[in-house]
């Protein structure tokens, strides 16, 4: 295909078919995964719950790996978005060694 020789509303119509297929067979592809999951799982014995389960289980924590040193209630896991008293910290020039549990 040439597309040198294409006005630009014809390669603006390309484009967007290109765009619909590309959506359509994405699907398709997200389908046929799907069908083959629940097939290795059936042929298995595993019910779908059990793969799709959260395998961290509810309750569990992620450990402060951060703490102020001056006030204990302070912490952090280092994860998400810094605290503000981790910025102040940071910005005052104070290394986040200090910080480390």
């Amino acid at each position: 295909m040439d597309l040198s020789n294409m006005s630009l509303g014809d390669l603006r119509n390309l484009q967007d078919q290109i765009k619909q297929e590309m959506k359509k067979r994405e699907h398709q592809e997200v389908a046929k995964a799907r069908e083959q999951i629940l097939a290795i799982a059936q042929s298995v014995g595993v019910p779908l719950k059990d793969l799709v389960a959260n395998t961290r289980g509810k309750g569990s924590s992620v450990a402060v790996r951060y703490r102020h040193p001056d006030n204990a209630s302070q912490q952090w896991t280092g994860r998400g978005r810094q605290p503000k008293w981790v910025k102040d910290w940071v910005e005052s020039g104070k290394s986040m060694d200090k910080l480390r549990v």
